[in-house]
């Protein structure tokens, strides 16, 4: 049988990291194995679901690379991949089982089952189903039809135990008399999660149902269906949930945990892909930088762990600045210009009219970006200038060769035509020679005095890359620092 995976989220939201992990082993796996990864939306919460919440999931895994084979938009011979759109399907099924005896219509109202429910936990039994409604004749049935009562259909348990074999736990032995008949229809016709899932994973021939573990309870209720409805049951694996750093739940309170807010605040999706991919997996050989095409050739379920993944946030800045770093130079100014205009530093008119400027600008500050959305602040030391200097700043002025260097080093800029890389040497090269400064007393009064702080983008960025104008217009003020 060929390798089909599938992702089914339900489309009530942006993705989170979980779901997205989720998504990047089936993608993974599919692509390992020269397979198909297929798209499915699971939309059959009616009042959460929507076509809003829909294109929100589309912009989510295209971002991060994510490519479907088959699903929404993409089509393919197992459609509709929209749970709303298979009702008539369910329909079908949940008749066959109901005609064959493997399911059966309860009346029970919702207090009668809370009732059930509170006096199983009083006595501390598990709050299963009491079986009421199991062995009704069809004229008791017909009576409570009759009276308007809408039933709820029921899937009939009828073993004991469920063996659950998973490619990442093993085997695993589950007692249905922890969960009982179940309810596979509600009353109002809408079929749940268990059931439709296992017609859609059966008949969109889906080979290895790869999910996270919060879902294996539900595993031994859908081994039942698939062996009632005569279908192949899939391999099933289970991989661990994330935690956040403080071994809890990963959730809102340990930081952004959506993908659209990841985007936001700079990440690349190259450095999430890489990062998602090493939760609860790891490579042979130990390494942690992989491209997509090495992660695709490597992944397997085999080297899974059973463990939880500790989310680290500062490990995943750490490696978005190395995808950052390595990125092609054009690339890189592409992909951060947006958020230099959303800092307020400049405005993409500017941007526009002195892109090449801009860009050597953004580069020479690029190894000090952990996310894009850090250029702001290592940006503004060519557009702003401070109104008073610090007090490492002000250690640096108070030096005796300062004003020296500060004064020579205007009249030169003053002479100059335009300050370049070579002008900028000469100049440099004739103060050492003239007045006998060198080394630090030289160059970090030339960086003060020209960003007014002691640390920034290397000396000869700032000295080409800003106007001659605007060069003049801080070393005035500089000046004028020495007077007072």
């Amino acid at each position: 049988m060929s390798t089909r995976v599938r992702f089914a989220p339900s489309p009530t939201g942006h993705l989170h990291v979980g779901n997205a992990r989720t998504a990047l082993f089936n993608y993974l796996y599919a692509a390992s194995k020269k397979g198909k990864f297929i798209l499915r939306i699971e939309d059959t919460d009616l009042q959460r679901s929507s076509m809003e919440n829909e294109e929100m999931i589309y912009e989510d895994m295209k971002w991060l690379g994510f490519y479907w084979d088959e699903g929404p938009r993409k089509g393919g011979e197992y459609g509709p991949y929209r749970q709303t759109e298979r009702f008539d399907l369910y329909k079908k099924y949940a008749d066959k089982l109901l005609e064959n005896g493997y399911a059966y219509k309860c009346f029970c109202s919702k207090e009668e089952l809370e009732k059930e429910k509170e006096k199983a936990l009083a006595e501390g039994r598990p709050p299963r189903y009491s079986g009421k409604c199991r062995n009704l004749s069809e004229g008791e049935i017909e009576k409570l039809e009759n009276r308007g009562i809408k039933p709820s259909i029921r899937f009939r348990v009828n073993k004991e135990n469920v063996l659950v074999s998973d490619e990442i736990r093993g085997d695993i032995d589950f007692k249905t008399d922890s969960f009982g008949d179940f309810i596979i229809v509600r009353p109002d016709g809408t079929p749940v999660y268990n059931f439709v899932v296992v017609i859609d994973d059966a008949l969109m021939n889906i080979s290895h149902v790869i999910r996270g573990d919060d879902h294996l309870s539900n595993t031994p209720k859908q081994v039942l269906m698939f062996e009632a409805m005569g279908f192949d049951i899939p391999k099933f694996a289970h991989i661990p949930m994330i935690l956040g750093p403080d071994h809890s739940k990963l959730s809102k309170r340990h930081g952004v945990t959506s993908i659209n807010a990841f985007r936001d605040q700079g990440y690349l999706p190259e450095a999430l892909f890489n990062y998602l991919a090493l939760l609860s997996w790891s490579d042979e050989n130990e390494r942690e930088i992989l491209s997509r095409e090495e992660l695709a050739e490597v992944f397997s379920l085999e080297r899974v762990s059973k463990s939880a993944a500790v989310f680290d946030f500062e490990k995943l800045k750490w490696m978005n600045g190395i995808y950052i770093r390595n990125l092609d130079e054009d690339d890189f100014f592409e992909r951060v210009k947006p958020f230099i205009v959303k800092s307020g530093t400049t405005d993409i008119h500017y941007i526009d009219e002195n892109s090449e400027r801009v860009k050597q600008m953004a580069l020479s500050v690029r190894d000090n970006l952990d996310l894009l959305s850090d250029i702001g602040d290592y940006l503004k030391i060519y557009f702003e200038y401070p109104e008073t200097f610090d007090e490492e700043a002000s250690e640096i002025l108070s030096w005796e060769t300062t004003p020296v260097v500060i004064n020579m080093l205007k009249e030169e800029v003053e002479k100059a035509e335009e300050i370049d890389g070579v002008k900028y040497k000469e100049i440099v090269k004739k103060i050492q020679k003239e007045k006998k400064i060198k080394g630090k007393p030289l160059f970090m009064a030339i960086r003060v005095g020209l960003s007014g702080k002691t640390k920034g983008p290397e000396v000869d960025k700032l000295a080409t890359l800003l106007d001659k104008d605007e060069v003049l217009k801080r070393l005035a003020k500089v000046s004028a620092h020495f007077s007072e």
